[in-house]
């Protein structure tokens, strides 16, 4: 479990590599982690979030607060 965003849930998928004879051989497609420290303003203190490139903009549009209070809420410990 050590491939998995901390916020979306989101983990290594499998799917084919395609050569250029067509010939099909299974692989994992990894998530493109990011290990990011937020500086939390309401608590004065700063979180590492093991994240997804992807939720880093999330974290932009919905505000770090708002997706560390959902986390609290699903009995996350950060």
């Amino acid at each position: 479990m050590a491939r998995v965003c901390q916020v979306t849930g989101r983990k290594p998928i499998v799917g084919h590599k395609v050569s250029f004879s067509n010939k099909k051989a299974l692989r994992r497609f990894l998530p493109n982690l990011k290990t990011k420290r937020f500086f939390l303003a309401e608590e004065d203190r700063w979180i590492t979030l093991k994240i997804t490139a992807d939720t880093i903009r999330t974290i932009n549009k919905r505000g770090l607060f708002t997706i560390v209070k959902e986390l609290r809420s699903k009995g996350v410990a950060i």
